[in-house]
């Protein structure tokens, strides 16, 4: 014991010296050998907390309060955690509290108060403000300590309040800094954020607790007031943002608050408002009127003061009338003194009562505009209800009903009670609104409402009046009945049930009934509508009982009941539509009649039958905007359509009426809505088809329009047609949009049937004409000429039988120009042109010859030509009857012109059209006389120019002056172009003549950009294309020409003669370049363009000769032999009338061509004599009719051509003669030389034999690589067995087969003959005639004669098929194997099906006739 106590004293003196490690040291030492040594354990501590080790100290005095809890230990812990500040205050607190408590237990008070207050103010001054609102928590009441020290420290009420503002003002920050970081998250929504992190805050938060001790501690009553405001508001808030399964204890929570300030008459609005709004009673009368008073005292200010004010202060209000007493002025009181001090700073609050029933309309309207109050809603639901203003109710009640479900989510409180109110009164409005419209949704709601009540009287009485109006009588009768048991004194319930029964027909019941009412409601007092409404429907019981004429034009009988019903109430419509029906059926009195119409109409739009008798008088007047009016007004009424369920039948004539006044305004869109609208309720409504019909083609939607208008007759297969009435506009309707569709045959067949029913129609007639020039105009486009033709033909012929008023028709006069213009276009059949029908059309009416007179001082076009007479030779017939069509067609423009002449547009338009026929009539002159200005030219150029006079917005005008004046003068063709550009910039046809005109200038570049342009305008347009093909040609690419030429070709129509002109053309250049992978099939179509070209202009030689070059090369022989016979004639007469060298040159080339033509078809006399002349033409080389290149080729083709004819007729020598001379003058052409030598060796002359070898060396020494001349010295040498030469050739030909220069032909040909050299060789064997095969196998395994040789030599199927396959694969437009040899492939499998298909595919070979044969007899 001694022994320690001096280790103590040790451990103090080292301490006291400051001697930290040796008091360590001697503690420890001391610990080691007594561990439960207080003492020791505070020395260790003390001297770890002086070295700056406060984990360690913390620790130490941590064991040594284990050991015993003394002051010394506790003192030490608080200094070492002031020593670290804010980190330890939380330890700080709890060290602090208990010696606090230590010195509380041994009555050292102010020992206890400074540990707490040093700690405070510690806490205070180095902690945050959440850490000073926890070291705040030891001096309240909650404290441990606080009896203790009751008195010495601040009151509660100020600390509470401390820690309330600083509470506050945090969490207001902490949420506005949630919400800021919250709302940055992807897919965050503000309201969303908010909610959430108030919830988070609120819930969490103290102030709730704070506020309540506040209540019960301050002694002052004005912050005890203003903290149970702040709590009402704090957990009002917290209700709001609380989850919904726990809203219901919030929610007592918040009433009780409510209710309690409202108890003490404490003005806080929320509370009051709560109080008030939260009472969901059964009944308004239900509510403590004092409060309310109260509330409208309090807050005069407030919406629901307004309308709590208008209410009460009204009759319709339950509560008992407030007296309001004015006190009388105090005695001797100065005039001075009336003004209070608050009216200085605006006054206080004053409190307004309405005196009238308008005043407290307007004040309730206007408090209940801005308010969201659920009692307010309710009272005005009720007052707009007593007033009848359903409209304004149902708005009302949609908008109550939806702030009631919000303030039920917020809150969680449920208002049943208003619930049911709002149903009701928003079910009964919508009965009366807009009836029937809103049934289905007012019974619903009424249901709803007797499903929670089944005795609500309100909602019994609505439904039976819904049943009332869906004509369930027996169901309405109930409902009413049921309701009277409740309310039997409402007069208008027996009253509604008495026109029940007269609605069943039972009129005298329902008579008895109303007549019993009638007193009881003129000493009652009733509303005049009520009593208009019961004298109506008894004078309607009335009229119904005794439907006699004398009965009810009485002026007694229901007649006097509708005045009474008009006396009681004047504007009561449904007494109007009676009357006016009196008056219009039996009083046969119109002009009263629809003043009673109106005036019903315009009283209520439910009066359907008013508006139908007063639209169908406007109908009949053709005013057509009344009827609109009129339509319009029964179709907002919401009578149009029943609702779902119902048994009324729709109202489709307001619908249908508004389609036909649509329709006549041009208002196509609202026309189809109008129309379809009406067929959904009655989809039997021929008319309405009809109309729609109509509508659906006029806004350009045909293929609906088709369909309504087939429904439309199918009603006229059915119905009676003297119902219907007219049942051609259906056909005509249907035959215009045929028209429109481009369907025109189909068109003019309905035209027809229109016309012979009814021939006095003269639009019909029109119409007809007009098609059938269509139709013959896109027959042109078609290629279909002779259909054209017909066309154009029965035009003509049906104008002469149509009514004379038509001929001051400018549509009657156009449909025969075009019809003239076609024969024009077609010249192959201007010969059909009916010339006398022409005539006899244009004397039609014209008395006067002015009417031809138009600009015939320019164009001299008369009608001399057109009605001459007499016979032309046949070389001048063609160009006499072009003339005929021609100024016909002139004629008819020109009388368009003149029949137009009151009509501005029309006339512009017949000027446009005379320019272009006269413009036809230039471009059909020939080529000499148009290189010059001619009189239809002028006279074009006249006519556009007065069609911009009389329109110049049109940028078609514009654009065909352009065209007429590009080569007469370009600037104004240029300035043309350019103003029709700019009034239509997206003109295809502009941009592309705006391109040729900067081709005639040479201005390659504009060129390219405007044809550029035209063809991003329009990219089927294929004159732009043909364009950009002579831009290229001019930039030399031949081959990109082609192209464009070719797209221009396929996108063009048959019209288009420049491009059929153009595209053969352009391909023939390039078959003259002997391109590779050209085939037959794509000389078909340049054919079939140079044919229509021939019918398009006849008299284009150039081309026809161009025609015969092509069927040349297709085996055409006897079509080509036709056209160039013809084009000898021609030729031959053009050259001696005028002796010109160019008419020799093209006859001599014509010849050349014709024999070479006779020749093909084996009529070898004729192509002797034809190529003949041909040399004789070409012989003589000083002359200029042909260029030295034409010369030589015309010459060696010619010579040719007689040498094979000469062979082919067994004149042997001089076939040989004429190849000779060939050769000489071709420079030994190597495939001549061919011919020759093949010729040569078939005389079989040594001699012969010998020339032909010694040829064909000669050109192999040339052209080494002449395929044909090798072949032939092979075979020679095969024949001669000349074993030298054979193999010459043999490795000429190896090197050959590996060229690509080589075509397929050749290939099998070079085959052929080294199958040949292995059959007949010394030491031919099997194996290598197979070799030889399978050789040309591998190396040509895509064509098909290798394996179709080598399935002859093994006689295998595989091979056989392999052909086949291949040659499959090897046709058109892949490959270009031929015909013959698709059908040896066939033939070549053994099979009769493919036997069947190689005759099929080529009936003149052998090949498939041989395999069926052989198929067959095996």
């Amino acid at each position: 014991m001694a022994s320690i106590k001096a280790s103590l004293k040790a451990i103090n003196d080292a301490i006291r010296q400051q001697k930290w490690d040796d008091a360590l040291g001697l503690a420890e030492n001391l610990i080691a050998r007594d561990p439960n040594n207080y003492q020791a354990h505070v020395f260790k501590a003390f001297a770890l907390d002086k070295k700056n080790q406060p984990e360690f100290a913390e620790a130490a005095y941590t064991t040594a309060i284990g050991i015993r809890s003394d002051a010394q230990a506790w003192q030490g812990l608080v200094k070492l955690y002031e020593k670290q500040g804010p980190k330890a205050l939380p330890k700080y607190q709890v060290a602090a509290l208990k010696l606090a408590e230590i010195f509380r237990d041994a009555n050292e008070m102010y020992k206890c108060q400074d540990v707490v207050d040093k700690f405070i103010d510690f806490a205070r001054a180095r902690g945050d403000r959440a850490q000073y609102v926890q070291a705040l928590q030891l001096i309240l009441p909650s404290s441990p300590i606080y009896p203790a020290l009751e008195g010495r420290v601040p009151h509660p009420a100020k600390t509470y309040d401390t820690i309330a503002q600083i509470l506050e003002v945090d969490e207001k920050k902490r949420i506005n800094t949630l919400i800021g970081e919250r709302r940055t998250r992807l897919g965050a929504k503000l309201s969303e954020v908010t909610l959430e992190v108030n919830r988070e805050v609120l819930c969490q938060s103290q102030l709730g607790e704070i506020y309540e001790q506040l209540t019960l501690w301050t002694q002052d009553d004005d912050v005890r007031r203003q903290y149970e405001e702040k709590l009402l508001q704090f957990r009002y808030d917290r209700l709001i943002v609380t989850p919904a399964p726990d809203k219901p204890a919030e929610l007592q929570v918040v009433q009780k608050l409510a209710n309690d300030m409202v108890i003490i008459k404490h003005p806080f609005k929320l509370a009051w408002d709560i109080a008030v709004e939260w009472q969901d009673h059964k009944e308004i009368k239900d509510w403590d009127v004092n409060v309310l008073h109260e509330y409208c005292s309090f807050f005069p200010d407030s919406d629901l003061y307004r309308v709590l004010t208008g209410f009460m202060t009204s009759d319709l209000s339950p509560f008992p009338k407030r007296v309001v007493e004015t006190p009388a002025p105090p005695v001797g009181a100065s005039e001075a003194d009336d003004e209070s001090e608050d009216d200085e700073d605006g006054g206080a609050p004053t409190s307004v009562v309405p005196y009238t029933d308008e005043d407290r309309l307007l004040m309730m309207t206007e408090g209940i505009s801005t308010t969201n109050s659920l009692l307010a809603h309710r009272i005005m639901g009720e007052y707009y209800q007593h007033l009848e203003e359903h409209e304004s109710n149902v708005e009302l009640m949609r908008k109550a009903m939806q702030i009631m479900v919000t303030e039920t989510e917020k809150t969680g409180k449920v208002f049943t009670n208003a619930n049911q109110s709002f149903m009701l009164y928003l079910g009964t409005a919508l009965v009366f609104y807009q009836s029937p419209r809103n049934h289905a949704e007012a019974k619903f709601l009424f249901d709803k409402v007797l499903e929670v009540d089944p005795t609500s009287t309100s909602a019994m009485i609505g439904v039976g009046l819904i049943y009332e109006e869906e004509e369930e009588f027996d169901q309405a009768i109930n409902f009413l009945g049921r309701a009277l048991k409740g309310d039997s004194g409402n007069l208008r319930v027996q009253a509604e049930v008495g026109w029940l029964y007269a609605l069943k027909g039972d009129y005298t019941r329902g008579k008895a009934e109303l007549e019993s009412l009638l007193p009881a409601m003129v000493r009652g007092s009733v509303s005049k509508d009520l009593l208009a409404q019961t004298q109506y429907r008894l004078g309607s019981c009335v009229w119904n009982i005794d439907p006699s004429k004398a009965a009810r034009k009485s002026r007694n009988g229901a007649y006097a009941y509708f005045l009474d019903a008009l006396k009681s109430n004047f504007n009561y419509a449904p007494a109007y539509t009676s009357l006016g029906i009196y008056y219009e059926d039996y009083a046969k009195d119109k002009k009263r009649a629809r003043r009673c119409f109106l005036k019903a109409v315009e009283l209520s739009s439910a009066e359907v039958e008013s508006a139908e008798r007063l639209a169908r008088s406007f109908a009949n007047d053709g005013d057509w905007d009344r009827v609109e009016l009129v339509a319009q007004r029964v179709v907002d009424s919401g009578k149009v359509r029943p609702p779902p369920g119902s048994k009324k039948k729709g109202i489709s004539w307001p619908l249908s009426a508004l389609g036909v006044a649509e329709l006549n305004k041009q208002d196509y869109a609202k026309a189809i809505v109008s129309f379809q609208q009406a067929l959904r309720i009655a989809p039997e409504d021929y008319y309405s088809w009809v109309g729609l019909g109509e509508s659906y083609h006029n806004s350009g939607r045909y293929i609906a329009a088709t369909k309504a208008i087939q429904n439309a007759q199918k009603f006229e297969e059915h119905a009676d047609s003297s119902k219907l009435g007219d049942i051609w506009f259906t056909k005509y309707m249907l035959a215009n949009v045929r028209r429109e569709l481009g369907e025109f045959d189909d068109a003019v067949a309905l035209y027809q049937e229109v016309i012979s029913d009814r021939p006095e129609e003269e639009g019909v007639a029109i119409a007809l004409m007009q098609t059938m020039v269509e139709n013959a105009l896109d027959s042109v486009e078609k290629g279909l000429f002779g259909k054209s033709i017909e066309l154009a033909t029965g035009a003509l012929s049906f104008a002469l039988t149509a009514e004379t008023n038509m001929t001051s028709n400018f549509n009657f006069w156009k449909a025969i120009g075009d019809s003239c213009s076609i024969f024009s276009s077609i010249q192959s059949r201007v010969q059909d042109f009916p010339a006398d029908n022409v005539a006899k059309l244009l004397e039609l009416d014209a008395k006067d010859e002015s009417v031809y007179t138009v600009l015939a001082d320019v164009d001299n076009v008369g009608k001399e030509v057109v009605f001459a007479k007499g016979l032309f030779p046949d070389d001048e017939k063609l160009g006499v009857d072009l003339t005929r069509a021609l100024h016909a067609t002139i004629l008819a423009h020109k009388r368009a012109i003149h029949v137009s002449a009151d009509d501005i547009h029309a006339q512009a338009v017949a000027y446009y059209n005379l320019g272009w026929a006269e413009h036809r009539a230039h471009l059909c002159l020939s080529p000499q006389l148009r290189v010059r200005s001619s009189r239809y030219q002028k006279a074009a150029v006249r006519c556009f120019k007065r069609a911009i006079e009389l329109e110049a917005g049109n940028p078609e005008f514009w654009n065909s002056l352009g065209v007429v004046t590009s080569e007469i003068n370009p600037s104004v063709a240029q300035h043309a172009f350019v103003r029709c550009l700019f009034l239509n910039e997206r003109s295809a046809h502009a941009w592309s003549n705006l391109g040729a005109l900067a081709l005639l200038q040479n201005d390659i570049k504009l060129a390219n950009e405007a044809f550029t342009r035209s063809q991003s305008n329009d990219p089927d347009y294929s004159h732009a294309w043909l364009g950009q093909g002579f831009v290229a040609l001019l930039y030399g690419d031949a081959k990109e020409a082609l192209g464009l030429f070719t797209h221009a070709m396929d996108i063009s129509e048959s019209s288009s003669s420049l491009t059929r002109r153009q595209y053969p053309t352009s391909l023939f250049d390039h078959i003259l370049s002997d391109p590779a992978g050209l085939s037959v099939v794509s000389l078909i179509q340049p054919i079939f363009a140079l044919s229509q070209l021939r019918h398009l202009d006849s008299q284009d030689l150039a081309y026809q000769h161009l025609s015969t070059l092509y069927q040349e090369r297709t085996n055409g022989s006897l079509e080509a032999i036709s056209t160039l016979e013809k084009a000898c004639e021609q030729l031959e007469a053009n050259y001696e009338a005028t002796e010109s060298a160019e008419s020799l040159a093209k006859f001599a080339l014509a010849k050349t061509d014709l024999a070479r033509s006779y020749l093909s078809a084996g009529e070898y006399a004729e192509a002797t004599e034809c190529g003949e002349m041909a040399l004789q033409l070409s012989s003589d080389e000083t002359a200029n009719e042909l260029t030295a290149e034409q010369r030589k080729k015309a010459r060696l083709s010619a010579n040719l051509t007689v040498g094979l004819a000469e062979y082919f007729s067994q004149n042997t020598k001089a076939a040989v003669s004429y190849f000779e001379v060939a050769l000489e003058e071709s420079n030994g052409n190597p495939d001549a030389v061919c011919v020759l030598a093949q010729m040569l060796w078939a005389t079989g002359t040594d001699e012969a034999r010998e020339q032909a070898r010694t040829i064909l060396f000669d050109v192999i020494e040339k052209d080494p690589s002449h395929i044909q001349s090798v072949l032939l010295l092979g075979v020679i040498a095969l024949l001669d067995e000349d074993e030298e030469s054979l193999d010459a050739v043999v490795s000429e030909l190896q090197t050959l087969r590996t060229s690509d220069k080589v075509t397929g032909a050749e290939h099998s040909r070079i085959g052929e003959v080294f199958r040949a050299v292995a059959t007949l060789s010394e030491d031919s064997t099997e194996d290598g005639i197979l070799v030889q095969l399978q050789s040309d196998v591998m190396l040509y395994p895509h064509l098909p004669h290798g394996w179709s040789r080598l399935a002859e030599f093994t006689g295998e199927e595989y091979p056989a098929d392999m052909a086949l396959k291949v040659a499959l694969k090897a046709i058109p437009p892949r490959g270009e194997l031929g015909a013959v040899d698709l059908a040896d492939a066939y033939a070549g499998t053994g099979k009769a099906a493919d036997a069947q298909t190689a005759i099929f595919i080529a009936p003149w070979s052998s090949s498939g006739w041989q395999s069926l044969g052989s198929v067959v007899a095996s």
